[in-house]
């Protein structure tokens, strides 16, 4: 681990403590961490710099998915219409891309949205850090690459989409991570990203119980100002930012308060296959009462309507 430089990574403004004490409440990644903010764009970063290597651990060997089965694999399916709306189905980039284009899905976890968008025509490629990625490649087709994005491996302005799905929160440095993004994209090429919102209502609620601070694995938490300044930077245009969160989100938040571990340890709701745990049944049934009621899916409606949703879906295009 790196030391961390006094400075913003977006704006290069003056940052100060923000919270202490954090640590991986969900895969028992080892060590206390801390988040800074910035005075000037509101950006928040973890005051921890890993190198390849150990982000590729952190993924393979923490994150759940090498015990994910094979068999089970299913494509994402369209979302439209007024449950999509309820549920908050849209809040997840991929779901606004077209189909026949040529589109990146930098991040594309086990491989359910290359398939969705294989399905419709597109030539879909995706890049993933967890090496799991690999064997759902092999088996059913799909066109990705293991480890971290690296624009060197993609001929100039070759896509006419890019979707970072919960993905730039993840990187080391944001600068050149979108320059990258931006040097593959075609002139009139959309950026689609959605990312945690970190001055959201619940962000603030719920302290260091927010279910996205996601230590270690968030690197970055970003304002709207500091993501239109990172645009501004790396030359693309701000076509929209908003709220717009995912209502299964309310309800992981409800089940994570109750499951909370220690330090080191691995969450029951989290990581219920190898943290030897289980749910106790009146937090699984309160949390499933509360979701068929629709109280979840109502608060976080409220909370997108304000601009205070937990998620920012953002729209960046390059000027031709």
């Amino acid at each position: 681990m790196e030391e961390v430089s006094p400075a913003c990574p977006v704006c290069g403004g003056r940052v100060q403590p923000f919270l202490s004490g954090l640590y991986d409440d969900r895969f028992g990644y080892p060590g206390l961490y801390s988040i800074s903010g910035c005075q000037d764009c509101g950006h928040r970063r973890l005051d921890a710099v890993f190198a390849a290597d150990e982000l590729t651990r952190q993924y393979s060997d923490f994150y759940p998915r090498s015990i994910l089965n094979l068999e089970s694999f299913k494509p994402y399916s369209e979302v439209r219409g007024l449950r999509a709306w309820f549920d908050g189905d849209r809040a997840s980039a991929y779901t606004w891309v077209p189909k026949d284009v040529r589109v990146l899905d930098i991040g594309c976890g086990f491989g359910e949205t290359l398939a969705y968008h294989k399905a419709r025509g597109c030539d879909a490629h995706g890049v993933e850090a967890d090496e799991n990625i690999l064997r759902v490649g092999e088996r059913y087709g799909l066109n990705v690459i293991a480890g971290l994005f690296d624009p060197k491996r993609y001929e100039p302005e070759s896509f006419d989409y890019v979707t970072l799905d919960q993905v730039i929160e993840h990187v080391t440095d944001p600068q050149d991570f979108l320059a990258g993004v931006a040097s593959i994209l075609k002139p009139g090429g959309v950026v689609i990203l959605s990312t945690p919102n970190s001055h959201s209502a619940n962000a603030r609620l719920m302290g260091p119980k927010w279910i996205n601070w996601h230590i270690p694995y968030h690197l970055q938490q970003f304002s709207k100002k500091s993501l239109r300044q990172l645009a501004k930077q790396n030359g693309l245009d701000v076509r929209s930012i908003r709220t717009m969160t995912n209502s299964a989100w309310m309800r992981y938040q409800w089940m994570h308060l109750w499951t909370r571990p220690g330090p080191g340890e691995k969450s029951a709701f989290w990581d219920s296959e190898r943290s030897g745990k289980s749910v106790r049944r009146r937090y699984r049934r309160s949390g499933h009462w509360l979701w068929r009621a629709g109280e979840f899916q109502v608060a976080t409606r409220l909370l997108d309507a304000f601009g205070m949703g937990d998620n920012y879906l953002c729209f960046l295009t390059k000027p031709r």
